[in-house]
Order: C-alpha cells, then structure tokens, then sequence
C-alpha cells in the first residue's frame, strides 16, 4: 500500500488547521502575553495614583513666588491619611500644620482643586490687619508672603478675628495680593485635601510658550518662555 504523500498546498502545518486559524491563534497568544505584562502594572500605577502618589499642573500664579505658573508637582497623598488604593482615605496619620502646602477640594466645588498654603488650623484665631497676618493674637512669621499692591479696603487686606472650627482649616496663596483664598471663600475641609506638595518634577509656562508661538511663529520655540525651566526640576517645595 502506497502512503499518502503531502503537498505544499494542502498543509498548513503539523497540525493541519488552516493558515488562517493559526495566525488568529497566534494574535490571540500575543494578546494574552502582553494582558499578564501591561494590567498588572496598569493597575499598580491606578494603585499607586489614588493612594500615594498624585501629579498636578499648577495653571495660576496665587502661589507666586514659591510655586511659578506651569510647574507640575507631584503630591503626597500620605502625609495625612492612609488611603486604600482606588478608594478614599481610611485612617488619618497627622492633621496638616501651618505653613504646609496643600492640594485640597474647594468647598462647594467638587470639580476643583485648589493649591494654597495652610495659615491657621483648627482651634487657631485668625486676623489679618493691614495686609499683616495674626494668629492667636500673635504676629505670624509670614515668610513666604508676597505683596506687589498697597494696603486696600476690605476682606483681601483686613480682616476681622475668627476662630477655625474642628475639621476645617484656613488658607492663603503666598501671591497675596493675587490669590482666592480663605478670605473669601472661608475655611476648607479637612476630608477634602488630596495631599502635602512635595517637589516639582517638570515647569514650563506653556500659556505664555503658546501664545507667542501664535503670535511670532515657531522661531520662540526656542525662547526662553517656551524652553523649560531646568532649574526647577527637582525643587522640592516649602
């Protein structure tokens, strides 16, 4: 008896599905090998995003001098609670002090995020007289405060004594004279902060870049309001 030979054309290899089902079994693989690579470490990056770490893009200048408009930052979302990943806070560490820079919710506005730094916290008294900030009655080391108008009436410039209630705290932008704080608004809430301002990763005032980009054309690509701020990478924020 004659065996039966095997041509070229009716193969499609040893295990003689058709071309077509192979190469389907083989995109079906490759896609299952790079799932088992990418989800995990996608899911870690979420992980880490909502309980960690978090960047932000500063895109005003209320914090002038100390935070410059298009710096990114990144945040430590444990300076103050302990977060479980792709949830909400579950158990607080420390309350926020004077003096730290926080990114928070603004009250009443859920949609936004606020930068500023924390002047007063619970239980403290809060004055402002001439554009000269008081706490507890006592002139505060306002070092960080940055004034570029003379003293004006109302809210901005003099305010009268209030106390912060427990779980609120009270801030202002460094920019003084440029900021929408506390002031106006009142006191922010504890639960709302994201986390402490920590360093500044990346900084570039790309509003202005793009506007004279628009204006002038591609030759400021090279400018120094487009170029980044080498200076800055790495600056950690107080």
């Amino acid at each position: 008896m004659k065996r039966p030979t095997k041509k070229g054309s009716d193969t499609a290899g040893a295990t003689g599905e058709p071309e077509s089902d192979s190469l389907i079994a083989s995109a079906i693989r490759g896609a299952k090998d790079l799932a088992k690579t990418f989800v995990p470490a996608i899911l870690i990056a979420l992980a880490v995003r909502s309980s960690v770490v978090q960047a932000f893009w500063v895109p005003s200048g209320s914090m002038l001098p100390t935070i410059q408009i298009g710096d990114h930052i990144f945040v430590n979302k444990l300076a103050y609670t302990v977060r479980m990943p792709l949830a909400g806070p579950i158990t607080e560490i420390k309350s926020p002090e004077r003096g730290d820079i926080v990114v928070f919710v603004r009250p009443g506005d859920p949609g936004t995020d606020l930068i500023k730094r924390v002047v007063a916290v619970a239980g403290d008294t809060i004055e402002i007289r001439r554009k000269k900030l008081f706490v507890n009655g006592v002139a505060a080391e306002d070092v960080h405060a940055h004034f570029e108008e003379p003293v004006a009436a109302g809210q901005r410039d003099n305010m009268r004594p209030q106390t912060v209630p427990s779980g609120k705290f009270f801030v202002m932008g460094d920019n003084r004279d440029k900021s929408y704080d506390s002031r106006f608004w009142g006191f922010a809430n504890i639960e709302d902060i994201k986390g402490r301002a920590t360093f500044v990763y990346w900084s570039r005032d790309s509003q202005t870049c793009w506007e004279d980009l628009r204006q002038h054309g591609v030759g400021q690509l090279f400018s120094s309001t487009c170029m980044p701020r080498w200076r800055r990478f790495g600056m950690y924020i107080r």
